[in-house]
């Protein structure tokens, strides 16, 4: 699902945060976002660009995410292979 916001949208909303020349509720209010969106999104750019190493980057939170889609994968098909193995060893044992 896409954002709301286009990336470029939210850089010039960044921009005229960091600019200093209102305050971030204004504009938040001029953009129609809520202030807490555009102090997320200050707090993101700060941590894409290496100003802030206390939250993942955008490329960080999509690894992440991708490793998860892969792990959770992993474990389906581990589950397959355990259980399929259980079967074939049940079907090879010799009656006595």
């Amino acid at each position: 699902m896409p954002a709301p916001h286009p990336p470029e949208f939210r850089q010039c909303a960044v921009d005229l945060a960091r600019s200093k020349v209102k305050t971030v509720a204004e504009i938040a209010k001029d953009l129609s976002i809520s202030e807490s969106c555009l102090r997320n999104w200050l707090a993101q750019a700060d941590a894409d660009e290496g100003r802030s190493e206390s939250r993942l980057t955008s490329d960080e939170k999509r690894e992440l995410a991708e490793l998860r889609k892969e792990k959770r994968r992993l474990e389906v098909e581990v589950e397959i292979l355990k259980r399929a193995a259980a079967y074939f060893a049940r079907e090879n044992v010799l009656p006595k």
